[in-house]
Formats: structure tokens, sequence, C-alpha cells
């Protein structure tokens, strides 16, 4: 079965059309709202539900991957100790060198290897040929993502959301047609969010859930329609400060074809590993926490939780 809900391009190598979404310093989407106005800021759906997710295991690996990294580049240490903690300018020279070492130890590899299998199952879901250097390895990753997905029918890859009750904006992996059993058995028939992982899935199960409810209640945005060249400074500050008409920010915004909001679906393809599993997960839950994320985050700002200590009247 073939839907062509979604025109995806058809190239000879994956494409990301998405990247080209301006952001602001933070790295955040900006995007115009859709009543109109001036582009805003719009948190990355994974940052959003961070806040839900218990960070202590990530912490601990991190700071593993700094001391092996720093024991790996001893040259590290030694710029280190020319640096003061508290100034402002050697922050940062510090997080650079943070990043380095948890470079040394490899703790980056994960990623860059999760990014690049991603990049691989762009040319199998669309069709195309694989690169000829791929390594054996990565060729059974491939055959088993073939073999598990081959129940899902891909209806679009990569295509940037906003949620404007939320002001979030994100890009979802692939919007994909099921037919078959539920995640009770039941028949079950549709399109669904799918998300691949490469790494662990022991971790992170609520925050997967939010992330695929979060893009499930998206609507297409076409950035496109408010063309840009933020490497052209001058014209990218008189950009963010145009007031589009709410005409012209309706243009940009398009309805998701029907999506399953009850449902996503994790292909975990644990990389190097040959095996592919799919994994149902339930998108009520994950709204639910996407809801308590906004909670918490509205709660950030309130002020006045701590006053000076007056001991005596003036």
């Amino acid at each position: 079965m073939t839907l062509n809900l979604i025109e995806i391009p058809q190239a000879p190598k994956p494409l990301h059309p998405n990247l080209s979404v301006p952001r602001d310093g933070w790295g955040r989407p900006l995007i115009v709202p859709e009543a109109g106005g001036k582009p805003k800021g719009h948190t990355r759906t994974t940052t959003f539900i961070d806040c839900i997710e218990d960070k202590s295991n990530l912490i601990d690996w991190q700071g593993r991957m700094v001391l092996i990294g720093a024991a790996n580049r001893p040259d590290l240490l030694e710029q280190a100790r020319l640096l003061d903690p508290e100034d402002g300018a050697d922050k940062k020279k510090l997080n650079a060198l943070t990043e380095q070492a948890k470079d040394a130890a490899g703790a980056n590899e994960k990623s860059r290897k999760g990014t690049y299998l991603h990049d691989l199952s762009e040319y199998v879901d669309r069709g195309d040929p694989l690169p000829k250097a791929i390594s054996g390895a990565d060729l059974d990753d491939m055959a088993a993502y073939m073999m598990a997905t081959s129940v899902l029918t891909v209806v679009a890859i990569e295509q940037f959301v906003a949620v404007p009750e939320l002001s979030v904006g994100g890009t979802f992996d692939r919007l994909s047609y099921y037919d078959g059993p539920g995640p009770d058995g039941k028949p079950i028939k549709g399109n669904f969010i799918t998300d691949t992982k490469t790494g662990s899935i022991e971790y992170g199960k609520l925050k997967m859930a939010s992330q695929l409810a979060v893009y499930s209640r998206g609507k297409l945005y076409d950035h496109t329609r408010f063309p840009v060249d933020p490497s052209e400074s001058r014209g990218f500050a008189a950009w963010k400060k145009t007031e589009f008409t709410a005409e012209q920010a309706a243009e940009a915004y398009s309805p998701l074809p029907p999506v399953n909001q009850d449902w996503g679906i994790i292909v975990h393809l644990p990389a190097g590993t040959g095996t592919c599993a799919l994994y149902w997960v339930d998108l009520n839950i994950g709204w639910a926490l996407a809801q308590l994320a906004l909670t918490i985050r509205k709660a950030r700002s309130t002020k006045g939780a701590m006053k000076p200590f007056v001991t005596q009247h003036t």
C-alpha cells in the first residue's frame, strides 16, 4: 500500500530541509505565530519535555566520561588549571574543554553513530540504494531495520511541526501507516508518529511517549513562506522584527493527515547489534506529561519565593 498524504521529495541521498528553519541565539526555531506577528522563538520538543526526566543517571555518566577523557587528554587538565570557574569568559572555555574531554572518552561516538544510522534509514525508507562504503555491521543494522519496519508504510519523513498551545516546534522522524494488531492485540490501523532510537531505551520511556504525543498534536509549518538568510546578519535582524499578518501566517500552517493520538511507535535500532524491534507508546500518558511540563515551565517564572530578612523597621 502506498499513501501520498504528504509529498516526500525523492533524492539520491537523505534530505533534511527542516534544518534550515531559522533559529535564534539559543537554537530555538523561530516561528511566525498563527495569529501573525513577529517570529517567536519556540522551545524544541525534546528540550520542552526534558523537565519531566530524571537526569541523575545521565549526569553521573557525563561525569565519568569527563574523568576518563581528562585521563586520556592530560593537556586538557593543563589548560583548565589556568582558568577561573567564576569568570564568565573562562566558564565558556571550561565548557568547551569539558566537551573535548567527553569526546576524548568516546562519549559522543554513540550520538554520531545514531545520526549516521538515522541517515541510512532514510535511504531505506525512500527506496534509494545504500552508500557503497557502508560497513558490514551497518548493513546488518539496516537489514534488521527493513525487516522490523516492513509492516509499516512510510507516509512522511522528517516533517517540521509547531504546537502553538505549548509554543513548541520540532521535527518528527516518520509518519507511518500501519494496519494490524494493536497494543491490546485488537485490530488497529491508521497513521502513527514513528520515532527511531539507536541507543538504550531502558530509561526515558515517559519522555519518548511525551515527545511523540507532542508531535501528534502538531501542525505542519512551512518556514519557506517567510524566506530569510540567517547568515546575513543585518537582513536576519530586520526579519526578526517583521510583523507578519494573520493571513500570511495562515499560509504557513496546515494540518497533519489524520494521525492516531492514542498510540505512537518507537523503532529501537541499537547500533551495531543487527537487531531492531518495534514498541507501542501510550500518547495519552505522553500528552498528560506534556501538560505537566508546561505547568512546570510556567512555574519556573514565579517570583517572590524569597525576600530579604529584616530585623528592624527603618
